[in-house]
């Protein structure tokens, strides 16, 4: 088979052995693997995957057909459609799935729907949800919300019954997301004086940060899973204190099998048939072929956005 690699800290698409499934896991023919970008920071050399894929092969998400299962597999066959989350060995012509964390890809969604799907939804299924304790009626901050976690996580709180203030920074976005759920759609500057919230999603980081933290209500919370405009930030804690409102921040790569397993499990029962009534979307930004990944890791990069950029495979 052949993979998107990563030599020196550029990608090159090499000849790599092909893989044999064992225990539970799937082989997958790759038809779509979505680009977020924790690739870029892997190609960077600065998110480093975990010890049990790929070292050296990029992508967290896929979707495709089962042509290979291992001998302890059971829930999927050859010549299934499937979509599924990984932690790392996507982005290539045939990868490794564990069953546990693969869900059927429905057909309704077309490939590049479904590649672009399972990273996206679930880590905002995961801080919404699970971890932000969301509720019916609560007033929600999506930052960054043109992007796919964004686009994702106004979908998700909307459908939730959540009042959702998605911030963007281009206005020809403001459309498309109200049309996705959100109820108040604004520039950053104007979105972060607009609370209070009960939770918000911080996709962005950066100096906004700290306005957003003085938006929240009492006994609010500020979920945080992405820092692309900085990391850092002067915390005044007696705000928090005053407020008795908390910050949690998270990852789900480097989660371990169970968690995942678990996670992915709750998507195939609470998002699956709203992705298959297409009460849910998967917004597509652009795709490119496999073998033109430079092109796609650049479009990621520039930002600017709406949705997901994903490669497609011709097989």
């Amino acid at each position: 088979m052949h993979a998107l690699t990563v030599v020196s800290g550029q990608l090159e698409w090499a000849s790599r052995p092909d893989p044999m499934p064992q225990g539970s896991q799937l082989l997958v023919g790759v038809r779509a693997a979505g680009v977020n970008p924790a690739d870029l920071l892997q190609v960077r050399g600065h998110y480093p995957p975990p010890p049990d894929v790929p070292q050296d092969v990029p992508g967290l998400e896929l979707a495709g057909t089962v042509v290979g299962v291992g001998p302890l597999a059971r829930r999927f066959k050859v010549g299934d459609r499937v979509m599924a989350l990984v932690g790392g060995g996507a982005q290539a012509e045939l990868a490794l799935v564990e069953e546990s964390a693969a869900l059927p890809a429905p057909v309704e969604i077309g490939w590049e729907g479904a590649g672009g799907f399972m990273e996206a939804f679930a880590t905002a299924y995961d801080a919404l949800i699970i971890q932000g304790g969301l509720t019916v009626g609560a007033r929600v901050l999506v930052t960054g919300a043109a992007g796919g976690v964004g686009t994702a996580a106004v979908q998700l709180a909307a459908l939730a019954g959540a009042a959702v203030t998605a911030s963007v920074r281009r206005t020809d976005f403001h459309l498309r997301l109200r049309e996705l759920g959100a109820q108040r759609v604004m520039p950053p500057v104007e979105a972060a004086a607009a609370g209070p919230y009960d939770l918000v999603l911080e996709l962005v980081g950066g100096p906004m940060l700290s306005s957003h933290l003085d938006q929240l209500a009492t006994s609010g919370r500020m979920m945080v899973i992405g820092v692309g405009a900085g990391r850092r930030l002067d915390l005044d804690l007696s705000l928090l204190m005053s407020r008795r409102a908390g910050i949690v921040a998270s990852t789900l790569r480097a989660r371990p099998p169970f968690e995942k397993a678990a996670l992915v499990r709750t998507m195939g029962e609470r998002l699956l048939p709203q992705l298959a009534s297409q009460r849910l979307l998967v917004p597509v930004a652009a795709t490119f072929a496999l073998t033109d990944a430079p092109a796609a890791y650049a479009r990621v990069g520039e930002g600017g956005n709406f949705g997901k950029v994903v490669l497609l495979s011709g097989g």
